[in-house]
This record gives structure tokens, C-alpha cells and sequence, in this order.
């Protein structure tokens, strides 16, 4: 039995991934390069007599080494020398993708060429001579649709069997572009096509000049509709469900005749903040998620991207920080990751500053609970899904339109500079796989997301309990900490016990509405009554929406920066610069309200 290590390469959006896990199953593991903040993957599978790891380097353009991606895959290629290196081609895109390959074939002496994506070629009407392409290559080229599992077997006999390859002659870089262009020209056949028009069609709506901002705007309502009319539903029986489940756990302890203190620890600080989380997070989260990879999976969120990219080069900065925003919105310490793509360290810094301006995970479903108490309270009645839906799409405006004013600023003082160029690939639209989708969309982002905030809610509550029972000076240390910081809550247009909350939600955003609610004592009411018992008006849920929006990063994505940047001062600034920002919205809006009322009333 031997073991043969390989290594996987390729441009952006080849579906070099897809291959990788088709290749490898769950025996895969992510790590970080030694030395470095790219992700690595590693993944082996069985050929025959051989165990073949593979390792997926990153999605790369050049071996140049221009970004911090480049320069991993070209040390990986150059000092672990692989026993072979399976160059990943999109059939459709072969001329640009035979660059890289050309590349990598004069720099390792063992390769097999994938040409992916075949299905999608064949739609387009384009033909493939692969064995004119291999004897024009001098290597082996396997034809393959990772995504509907053809051509892995033959792949992976090609991996197992590699020869090595023939000296090739060197040429300088000007050559490769026209190099892959010839070699295109020769092996390509092209035929007409139903599905050029189709997304000519498409493109000319989704990312039109004038149409392009209309489309988005109605896709997001769409979404935001969609989540709240299904959170809903889920809500209630999230409700219904915990209001029998925590009587049956406070009685099921008590036969277990446990002290009354443990039983009230357990029931009403540790399980009553995990069943709150859940209740709060879940159902928004298990609907926008799948919603959201959907229409990942369509292809339509590189066309965003690509309608934003003008609006942040106006503001100094690069358009791939629109992609790390939309990554924003699944977690923000992802969102900062992310920001890996861009190749400007400048360029990288202002979008690591400004991603916390993007609602995460953890305050979306805050963000809707306020949106809908918002309009309860402007108009005495429940909020319409349809009302709810376009509030919240304008507080999406608002979001991008900080981020853009503090990418102006930013870019105009301590972050000078010329927004550079950059390469966005627009995939193919493609029918997503419905059952595929959610099945990653529930255990990839809500069941993981939701994990780590029942993981960070229970001692949480534990410290809450605890706070709630220690007495100092005849009363609880809880009452103490939220009297001391109620002045500076008031001044803000909120309250001490709103501020503890989302001092204590620091590990993870997910648990301020819990905290708040602990905070008050819950009672047999639903959540809004017992807010609006509490003291909150209109102007109270504007001024938690703004600091909800704007406010300092949870603990992960703070300790993301540090890592990223490399600064303690930088991550001192994604800090401080929404924390100013909420406190200043906080401030404007309370005495704003204030002075409206004295003037007029």
C-alpha cells in the first residue's frame, strides 16, 4: 500500500471544490497554512493498492504572486513537490483557465488536467477535442461533471497512474495568454446555442444598467418576506413547544429530589436562556439561510457584486468588499476572513473596518423581532409581513449605505489611495438543487450557527442566575450593575438592563434579547408586552435598532481582526469606529425625539 500525495489547483469558480468534495467524501479536514491566515484543505480517498491525499489549494489566477493565495500555492507546488497536481479547467472559460495550467505544467513534472463543468459546456453548445488538448499539453486530460458525478472514476485512475511529462520549454509571461488563446482556438468547437440568448437575457436583467438595483431591491423583499412570514409559523410552535417543555424539566428535577437552588439554576438560568436563544434564532435562521444559499446556488450573487462594485470604487474602495459583506450577513468574523480576496492591503483594511456594519446571523433575528415592534409601536397594531419585509430592506440600504460613507471617510484620511481593478468571474445560472441546498444550508449554517450560541447561552445564563442571586447591600448584584449604568442608558434613549445586555452578548450577539429579557424577569407574557411593561416606545426601539446595527463586534469576530491585521491598533479601530457611530446615532435620536416633542407639543 502506498500513499501518494497530490495537490489540486485552479482558477476561481472552476468548480475546483466541487471536485474536492466529490473526490474525497466527509474524509476531508480545513486548517490554516503554517504561517499564514489561508485555508487549507486535505481530503484522501482510495485508487486500487494507493492512498492518495489531495490537498485544495486556493483559487488562484497566476502563479505570480501577487496575493497571499498565490504565493501558498506557488510555495506548495514548488517546495512539496506532489507525485502529481490535478489542474481544475471550466470547459466553458478554457481559454482563460489554460494560463494557469500552462503555468503549472512547466513548473511540476507530473499532471492530469480536469476539463470540468462539461455539462454546462454541452448547453452552450461548445465541443471539446480532449485528446487533441492532451496531445497539445503533453498530459492527461480527463473530461468530467463533478456536479453530476461523470468522469471521477476516470479521474482518479489518471491521479493513480500519473507519468511524468516530457521537459516543456519555458516562455516568458507575455506569451501564456496567447498561448492558451491558440490552444483554445484549436481544441474548441463551437455550436449555437439556446442557453447563450437565455443568459445574455438574464444578465441584461440582473445586472443591467437600469435594471440591475430594481432586481436586487425586489430579490431581498422577496427574502425578507419569505423569512418572516415562515418564522412565523416556527415561532409559534417554538413557543408552544417551551411553554410545555421547561414545566416538565422543572418537575422531572424535583423528583429528583435536587436542592431547590440547582433546580432553579438549571430551569431558570441555563435552560430558560438556551430555550430563549433557540426561539429567538431559529426561525429566522432556518429560512433566510436556505433562501440565501439558493440563491447562491443560482448564480445571481456574483451579479451583486458585480452591481456594487461601481459604488465602492467611488468611495476609495474595492468591489470583492461587496462579496465579504454578503458573507458578512452569514457571520461577520466570515465576512472579515473573506476580506482575504482582496488583493490591496489597503483595499482589505477598509472592508475588515466596515464589515461589523453588516447585520450578522446573531442580530438578524433581532433586527426582524425590532423591525416588527417598530411598526407596533407606530401604529398600535401588528406589523404586516409586507410592511415588515420593505423596513427591513431599507435598513439593508442603510447598513450599505454607512458602509460606504465610512469607506469614503476612511479613504479620504487615514486609508489614502487609487481603488484598484479586479477580476470577478460571473458563473453560469444554474437550476439549484433544491434538496442539496437545504440540506447544506441547515447543517453548514443554521444547526452550526445556533450550536455556538447555545454553547456561548448556557453559561451565559449560568453568569446571569449567578448575578441575580449574589446579594450586595440587600439587593441582587445584577440590580446594582444595571442601576449604575441606567443614567447612561437614559441619556442614550435606553435603559441600564438594555446596555447590560449587550455588554454581557459581547462572546455572541445572539444573546442580547435573552439577556433583556432576563434582565426584566419574563413573566406568562409574550416578548413585546413585556417590553412595552418595561418602558419601550418608538423612540426606545429605534435607538436598540441603531445600537443593534451599529455597535462593537462580538468576541470572535474581534479576535478574526486581530489575527487578520496582524495590529492591535487596527482591531482597537474596528472597534471603536461603530461604537462611535451607534452612540452617536443613539444620542441623535433620543434628543432628536425630545426636541420634536417640545416644539410641537
Amino acid at each position: 500500500m502506498s500513499i501518494l500525495h497530490c495537490a489540486l489547483a485552479g482558477n476561481p469558480n472552476v468548480g475546483k471544490s466541487t471536485v474536492f468534495n466529490a473526490l474525497t467524501g466527509l474524509h476531508q479536514h480545513t486548517g490554516n497554512w503554517p504561517g499564514k491566515t489561508v485555508e487549507t484543505r486535505t481530503g484522501t480517498f482510495r485508487q486500487g493498492e494507493h492512498t492518495i491525499r489531495i490537498t485544495d489549494l486556493p483559487g488562484i489566477y497566476s502563479l505570480d504572486a501577487h496575493s497571499p493565495e498565490e504565493t501558498v500555492a506557488r510555495e506548495f507546488l514548488l517546495t512539496h513537490t506532489p507525485d502529481c497536481v490535478v489542474i481544475v479547467c471550466d470547459c466553458v472559460t478554457l481559454s482563460r483557465n489554460l494560463i494557469l495550467a500552462l503555468q503549472i505544467l512547466e513548473t511540476c513534472p507530473r499532471c492530469v488536467l480536469c476539463l470540468n463543468l462539461m455539462d454546462e459546456a454541452e448547453k452552450r453548445g461548445i465541443r471539446a477535442d480532449t485528446e487533441k488538448l492532451s496531445a497539445l499539453l503533453g498530459c492527461p486530460v480527463i473530461p468530467c461533471a463533478a456536479r453530476e458525478k461523470t468522469g471521477l472514476d476516470s479521474l482518479r485512475e489518471a491521479i493513480a497512474s500519473s507519468p511524468a511529462l516530457p521537459e516543456h520549454t519555458a516562455g516568458t509571461a507575455e506569451d501564456y495568454p496567447a498561448r492558451a488563446d491558440a490552444i483554445a482556438a484549436q481544441v474548441l468547437r463551437f455550436e449555437p446555442a439556446a442557453v447563450h440568448r437565455r443568459e445574455n437575457l438574464l444578465d441584461g436583467i440582473f445586472a443591467g444598467r437600469f435594471t440591475a438595483y430594481p432586481v436586487m431591491a425586489l430579490f431581498v423583499f422577496l427574502v425578507f418576506w419569505l423569512t418572516i412570514r415562515g418564522a412565523g409559523y416556527l415561532s409559534a410552535g417554538l413557543e408552544a413547544f417551551f411553554s410545555i417543555l421547561l414545566p416538565l424539566c422543572r418537575s422531572f428535577l424535583e423528583i429528583l429530589s435536587l436542592p431547590d437552588d440547582l433546580v432553579s439554576f438549571l430551569t431558570d438560568g441555563i435552560l430558560s436562556t438556551i430555550t430563549q436563544v433557540i426561539a429567538v434564532m431559529l426561525p429566522p435562521m432556518a429560512v433566510f439561510f436556505p433562501l440565501f444559499t439558493l440563491f447562491e446556488d443560482l448564480g445571481y450573487l456574483p451579479r451583486v457584486a458585480f452591481t456594487l462594485d461601481r459604488l465602492f470604487c467611488r468611495c476609495g474602495a474595492c468591489g470583492k468588499q461587496s462579496l465579504t459583506m454578503l458573507m458578512g450577513l452569514g457571520c461577520n468574523a466570515a465576512g472579515v476572513t473573506g476580506c482575504r480576496i482582496i488583493d490591496s492591503p489597503r483595499e482589505r483594511k477598509l472592508a475588515i473596518l466596515t464589515n461589523a456594519f453588516v447585520p450578522c446571523n446573531g442580530r438578524l433575528p433581532m433586527v426582524l423581532f425590532l423591525s416588527s415592534a417598530l411598526v407596533f409601536s407606530a401604529s398600535g397594531h401588528a406589523a404586516g409581513r409586507g410592511m415588515q419585509a420593505v423596513l427591513l430592506l431599507l435598513i439593508l440600504c442603510l447598513c450599505t449605505l454607512v458602509t460606504l460613507a465610512v469607506c469614503r471617510l476612511l479613504s479620504a484620511t487615514i486609508l489614502r489611495g487609487t481603488p484598484s481593478a479586479f477580476t470577478l468571474e460571473l458563473p453560469s445560472y444554474r437550476i439549484p438543487r433544491f434538496g442539496q441546498v437545504l440540506v447544506r444550508s441547515v447543517l453548514d449554517r443554521t444547526l452550526l450557527v445556533l450550536g455556538r450560541a447555545v454553547t456561548v447561552a448556557a453559561p451565559a445564563g449560568g453568569i446571569l442566575w449567578f448575578l441575580n442571586c449574589i446579594p450586595a447591600g440587600g439587593e441582587p448584584l445584577y440590580t446594582h450593575i444595571t442601576r449604575l449604568l441606567d443614567p447612561m442608558g437614559q441619556f442614550f434613549g435606553m435603559d441600564g438592563v438594555i446596555l447590560t445586555a449587550f455588554l454581557l452578548s459581547l462572546p455572541a450577539a445572539e444573546m442580547f434579547l435573552p439577556l433583556v429579557l432576563a434582565g426584566y424577569g419574563t413573566g406568562t407574557e409574550n416578548t413585546l408586552e413585556i417590553l412595552l411593561a418595561h418602558g419601550w416606545n418608538g423612540v426606545t426601539v429605534l435607538c436598540v435598532l441603531w445600537f443593534t446595527l451599529f455597535h462593537w463586534p462580538c468576541s470572535t469576530t474581534v479576535l478574526t481582526i486581530r489575527r487578520e491585521t496582524g495590529s492591535s491598533a487596527w482591531t482597537a479601530l474596528a472597534v471603536l469606529i461603530p461604537t462611535l457611530l451607534g452612540f452617536m446615532g443613539c444620542a441623535l435620536i433620543r434628543w432628536g425625539a425630545v426636541l420634536l416633542v417640545r416644539t410641537f407639543l
